[in-house]
């Protein structure tokens, strides 16, 4: 994570070195999009892999849900800081703030005391990417629950990848705001701040309920309010049901991600967790935009955003159907 942090900051910083030398191309700044893209996969994967060890699994659901809403948090008031830099100074000055924030990532996760053991007493070879990438896959499969799960999180991604890919036009041609209207920044923040109360309910469902159980649930009404903000013709009533479907989506997110790390064995965690995220969000969110997309140009936007209540509303399905299969598989099991 460190590495990756260090790594990052010297991408952004190449950008700004550039700039400064009048040397910079879109290439320049494609490449180092790209490379701190893949970057932030191995941050993840480690992050992964770290958190079930550093906190024990018994608070995974406080701790991912501190994190994702924390996340969140950061999100909304980095992109508005952003937009300060960006009018008050340049583009440079935020993208010096970017290049910072990863050294100052780097140097916080430096004071981390914990140190993971690794598997066999720190001598075992660990296998390759495509090796790791199989034993995530073969996991994934092996446990009922956990492939019902990505399957439905592929959906859910998609489902969001859909509306936001197409909110801007949504709020154009149907709900009468501009793209340079401020509104339509409300509209984008109410989907991240559901997502934040939706991080800090997750913890107390889960102390009532078990993540299957919480799917169940969940999905159905996260179609009923991703409908009901579709079917929107008044701005304020989409913002309040974009942010109640914002809840649900996150409310997903962190109970699918805490189940997995509890259920999967240390030394597997960044494999089997990596994996399950590329095939759902890292799929799924890219392929929502594009499909829904070619569907807007060629009927509505509307007809483009119904794409994402129906992939949720399939998902729900699929997990219902699985319910009666996968509801007495117990924690540890897997093939």
């Amino acid at each position: 994570m460190v590495a990756a942090d260090l790594l990052n900051c010297a991408c952004v910083g190449s950008v700004l070195l550039a700039a400064a030398l009048g040397a910079l191309t879109p290439a320049h700044i494609l490449t180092a999009a790209f490379l701190s893209s893949t970057l932030s996969v191995f941050f993840d994967a480690a992050g992964y892999g770290l958190l079930p060890a550093a906190v024990g699994r018994d608070r995974l659901a406080e701790a991912n849900s501190a994190l994702w809403g924390g996340e969140t948090a950061v999100r909304i008031a980095g992109t508005a800081m952003a937009g300060t830099l960006i009018a008050g100074t340049s583009a440079s000055g935020a993208l010096t703030l970017d290049a910072l924030s990863f050294l100052a990532s780097a140097l916080l996760l430096r004071g981390i005391g914990h140190k993971p053991a690794r598997p066999g007493g720190g001598a075992a070879a660990r296998p390759g990417l495509l090796a790791s990438i199989r034993e995530g896959l073969r996991f994934l499969w092996g446990h009922p629950v956990l492939r019902t799960m990505t399957v439905a999180g592929g959906l859910q991604s998609f489902a969001g990848g859909s509306f936001i890919g197409q909110l801007v036009i949504f709020a154009d041609r149907e709900l009468d705001i501009g793209a340079s209207d401020a509104r339509i920044g409300l509209l984008f923040t109410s989907w991240s701040a559901g997502g934040i109360l939706g991080s800090l309910l997750l913890p107390r469902l889960r102390r009532r309920f078990s993540a299957p159980r919480i799917m169940l649930v969940a999905l159905p009404v996260s179609a009923v309010l991703g409908l009901a903000a579709v079917l929107a013709t008044d701005w304020r009533v989409a913002l309040v049901a974009i942010a109640a479907w914002g809840s649900t989506y996150l409310t997903l997110i962190v109970n699918t991600m805490t189940y997995a790390q509890e259920v999967t064995p240390e030394e597997l965690q960044g494999r089997v967790n990596t994996t399950r995220r590329m095939l759902s969000s890292g799929l799924g969110v890219p392929l929502g935009a594009l499909v829904a997309s070619a569907v807007t140009v060629a009927v509505h936007v509307r007809a483009g955003l119904l794409l994402a209540v129906a992939a949720i509303a399939l998902a729900s399905v699929i997990v219902w159907a699985a319910y009666p299969r996968t509801r007495a598989v117990p924690a540890e099991a897997a093939t």
